[in-house]
């Protein structure tokens, strides 16, 4: 994949990266790994996410945690249409949302946006571009 961080000071940052999804649990759950940037580089991101699906709120319970950067989140995620959008709060208490977009069987565009409130405009602070490199 490759990655995009957009900073508070307007500075920009790109990486290559890597991401990794599977089923889990049974078949109960997707796990993914998302590696930034690719290895063998020592890694500035190295974190995995639990997508377990809740048909009570027919919704995906989600949990985001990067122990390199002692990052984390919960959100809900559901179909918006065509994207998977995922809403919730980070470890620093900010709102977030993050949208899978352009999603195909082997590419897929992937947003992050933070505020701190709810009257606050949605910023985005990453994109990744990824896609399949093996079958």
């Amino acid at each position: 994949m490759d990655s995009v961080h957009y900073l508070d000071d307007g500075t920009i940052q790109k990486w290559d990266g890597e991401c990794h999804f599977g089923w889990v649990l049974g078949g109960r759950a997707i796990q993914d790994v998302w590696i930034r940037p690719k290895r063998p580089a020592p890694s500035t991101m190295y974190g995995t996410t639990l997508r377990i699906f809740d048909p009570g709120i027919d919704g995906w319970h989600i949990i985001w945690n990067d122990p390199l950067n002692q990052d984390h989140s919960r959100q809900i995620g559901r179909a918006e249409g065509s994207d998977i959008v995922q809403l919730g709060s980070d470890s620093c208490g900010l709102k977030t949302r993050w949208r899978f977009t352009e999603i195909t069987a082997d590419s897929f565009h992937w947003i992050g946006e933070e505020r701190s409130s709810e009257s606050d405009a949605w910023q985005i602070t990453y994109e990744h571009f990824a896609r399949r490199t093996k079958p």
